[in-house]
């Protein structure tokens, strides 16, 4: 039996930008409220609102959580004073609103423990999760929040992400979850969608694989249905048909909204966006920006792990 995906509000309040790497410039979504920047430089000409990458900001003491913490509850607080206005509305329902504000108030209430715990458990850790790669009980996760037509995703997607794959998640240490985060219109939207249909028949990463193989212009036709249809195909999903049908389908709507509204609820506006162990990354980053943020967030899992005791340490490994 397939396994529904549901549809949850966003559960963490916004999260302000004090983590790993100076971000640039982004690819603006439509939510008021977006993570904050250290000094961002000036925008290239040729891509106007998209980011750039820049060089990692200097690494921070693996005993992070304090600080962590403290960006977090300031935010949360933020959140809870604009009454949860930042989130996406997908369907203009101020009910949602109200329930989101709601949720964020009761979280701007709660200890930096709570808080802080309130990050890592974004993570899903679903087993057989076809939108996900990585052992199920890694000591780190790493949220990848992107757009199937963002140049600076396809970028992290091939110039970033396989050494990822073959140093860190390949060895147990990194989980890399997959968000659907489309901003640019009709065709982010497909491609999310198609990306999920293909998950479906377990070909995701196929899917994402050749929908970053190469720059593409965006909403020039590159995901149109038909060409959805055979990137499908070429990435080896077997049933077309039931492809068609899960493209269209509700349960592949409510699959992406779900993750459209943890995105908004962290006060993502722009992609790509990261967390790793709730530590937030911005942009295509160098690197060894992941590499450091990685190492810092498995020996932080290890430590908390072991003055847990014995019985939390199958956790960290």
């Amino acid at each position: 039996m397939r396994r529904r995906a549901g549809v949850a509000p966003g559960r963490a309040a916004g999260v302000s930008y004090r983590g790993r790497g100076q971000a640039g410039p982004h690819a603006s979504g439509p939510g008021p409220v977006r993570l904050r920047r250290p000094a961002p430089p000036s925008r290239p000409s040729q891509e106007p609102r998209a980011m750039t990458s820049a060089p990692p900001a200097a690494r921070p003491p693996s005993g992070s959580r304090h600080r962590r913490r403290q960006v977090v509850a300031a935010l949360v607080l933020v959140a809870a004073l604009v009454g949860g206005t930042f989130a996406l509305t997908l369907d203009g329902s101020r009910d949602r609103e109200r329930e989101r504000a709601e949720q964020t108030a009761t979280e701007a209430s709660a200890g930096p423990e709570e808080r802080d715990e309130a990050l890592l458990r974004l993570a899903r850790r679903e087993k057989g999760d076809p939108m996900a790669v990585g052992d199920v009980d890694a000591p780190v996760v790493m949220i990848e929040y992107s757009d199937f037509q963002c140049p600076y995703c396809g970028r992290f997607a091939r110039e970033t992400k396989p050494a990822l794959l073959r140093e860190q998640v390949e060895e147990g240490v990194l989980r890399i979850e997959w968000r659907n985060f489309p901003l640019f219109g009709e065709e982010s939207e497909r491609a999310a969608l198609a990306a999920w249909a293909a998950g479906q028949q377990g070909k995701f990463w196929e899917f994402h694989d050749l929908a970053y193989a190469e720059p593409r212009k965006r909403n020039s036709g590159a995901f149109s249905e038909k060409a959805v249809v055979d990137m499908a195909e070429k990435a080896g999903v077997g049933d077309l048909e039931q492809f068609r049908e899960d493209l269209g389908g509700a349960e592949g709507r409510a699959a992406l909204e779900r993750d459209q509204q943890e995105g908004s609820g962290l006060g993502v506006s722009s992609t790509p966006a990261f967390l790793v162990n709730g530590e937030p990354i911005l942009g295509a980053q160098p690197g060894s920006t992941f590499t450091e943020a990685v190492e810092a967030a498995e020996a932080d899992a290890r430590s908390n792990s072991e003055a847990a005791g014995p019985d939390a340490e199958d956790g960290a490994k």
